[in-house]
């Protein structure tokens, strides 16, 4: 069995070379894999980085995190697909644990809890509550996806009509998928991924409110506008 690592990149130079490096060591845990950058029309060094860490780095001009996911499953040749942020860091036993849940034949794809690296208690209440959500939901964080490539083909990939949330359409459909086969979508919790609280610290709580917000009177209407997702595509860093 062959995993294909996507990691999708928009003006990462700050942090993808530890994001990178950590990534490449998780994979050992993984047998035959790859790893491919999906570069997003950065204006920084991010291709450059991420070539310099042997990665293969396909182009991405649309800036859209779906696009971007999807340029990058389209250039893999793995079995499976695994989809990691550019500000993760992944650790082998979390690798580990998907590998022997994609040998096992039961499962069809899946996700993993989260944990970031915060003192602040409302933005750690907040985390605690998503992987309950998570867990609860079976939703995938956008930082760590996994499928079978036959079914992420069979769906079409990440929807391009979202600009934020496609990971939580993304696991609606593939769990639709998954009845259809007789097969399981999975929350990993044992070994959750580190990653950055960047978010939480470049942006204020009444932004991230005021979206939410938005999201639920909208029913989600909000995530088709790339204006109204400025916190993934403004370009703070």
């Amino acid at each position: 069995m062959k995993v294909s690592v996507v990691v999708p990149a928009f003006n990462e130079e700050r942090l993808l070379a530890g994001s990178l490096a950590a990534t490449r060591a998780a994979m050992a845990a993984l047998g035959e894999s790859e790893l491919i950058v999906c570069d997003n029309n950065s204006t920084d060094r991010t291709a450059d980085i991420a070539r310099s860490a042997g990665a293969t780095v396909v182009f991405e001009p649309v800036n859209q995190i779906a696009r971007a996911r999807n340029r990058g499953a389209a250039a893999a040749n793995g079995d499976w697909l695994l989809f990691v942020d550019a500000d993760s860091y992944p650790d082998p036993a979390l690798f580990s644990e998907m590998n022997s849940v994609a040998e096992s034949g039961h499962c069809l794809g899946g996700g993993a809890t989260v944990a970031l690296a915060t003192n602040d208690p409302v933005i750690r209440a907040w985390v605690a509550a998503w992987n309950a959500l998570s867990r609860s939901a079976r939703w995938a964080a956008g930082s760590f996806i996994f499928c079978e490539a036959a079914a992420f083909r069979e769906l079409g990939g990440f929807s391009e009509t979202l600009y934020a949330g496609e990971e939580i359409d993304f696991s609606r459909r593939l769990k639709r998928l998954t009845r259809a086969h007789g097969r399981s979508f999975v929350i990993l919790h044992r070994h959750p991924l580190r990653t950055s609280d960047r978010k939480a610290r470049l942006y204020t709580k009444r932004e991230h409110f005021i979206f939410m917000l938005k999201t639920l009177l909208t029913g989600g209407r909000n995530l088709r506008n790339r204006g109204a997702c400025h916190v993934w595509y403004d370009g703070r860093r």
